[in-house]
């Protein structure tokens, strides 16, 4: 069984994104997300692709190659087969920006399937992280280095909305579809922020200072 994985997708990292890799990870490189895997000093346990934004790379790691026409992006198809492994938590990098925005979108849905079926599921680049909350599964999310807190719906309004430890705090509030951003730009007050909800499910943005 695999507990925790590191999901890298081809949006160029930096060497700083090395600090979400833990050691066990197992490494799954979605298509030329394996030259995220040399940036960061590592080797992917397993790559996966139908390889149209790289070459098959040469190489000793298991690799499974996908069909160009198919319904999964080769993200999507990553975090299928690590929940068909049991995998709990999953750090998707390399999912997020690039010239493709159809596939940040497609990451955070991604993300998001991950998070419905019970995987503590995070997206992250150098500026940012991406969270999941649903409904009866409060987060907890320590300030760190972090500026602000942002919350959007996803899908339907999510209802029994709560926010603790930030500027504009609210309680048993509702968050309209993603027509309205209400919930853009909060700021943490305190060491960390308590979420919770009792319908639907958000994305939780954390955003460092702009200066």
């Amino acid at each position: 069984m695999i507990q925790r994985a590191v999901i890298l997708s081809a949006v160029p990292v930096g060497p700083e994104m090395a600090g979400y890799l833990r050691p066990g990870d197992y490494i799954v490189a979605c298509d030329a997300g394996y030259r995220n895997a040399a940036r960061l000093g590592v080797r992917p346990d397993l790559i996966v692709g139908d390889f149209d934004s790289a070459p098959q790379p040469v190489t000793d790691r298991e690799t499974i190659v996908l069909p160009h026409v198919k319904d999964d992006t080769d993200t999507q198809y990553a975090a299928r087969w690590l929940l068909e492994q049991g995998c709990r938590e999953v750090v998707m990098l390399g999912a997020l920006g690039g010239a493709r925005i159809e596939h940040t979108f497609a990451n955070i849905s991604t993300g998001l399937y991950l998070a419905r079926q019970g995987v503590d599921t995070v997206l992250a680049d150098a500026r940012s992280e991406m969270h999941y909350l649903l409904s009866g599964n409060p987060l907890v999310l320590p300030r760190k280095d972090w500026k602000y807190l942002s919350v959007f719906a996803l899908g339907a309004a999510m209802t029994g909305v709560t926010l603790e430890g930030v500027y504009y705090p609210l309680h048993d509030a509702t968050l309209t579809e993603l027509d309205y951003p209400l919930g853009t730009s909060n700021e943490f007050t305190a060491p960390e922020a308590v979420l919770r909800c009792t319908g639907g499910h958000g994305l939780v943005v954390l955003t460092r200072d702009d200066g």
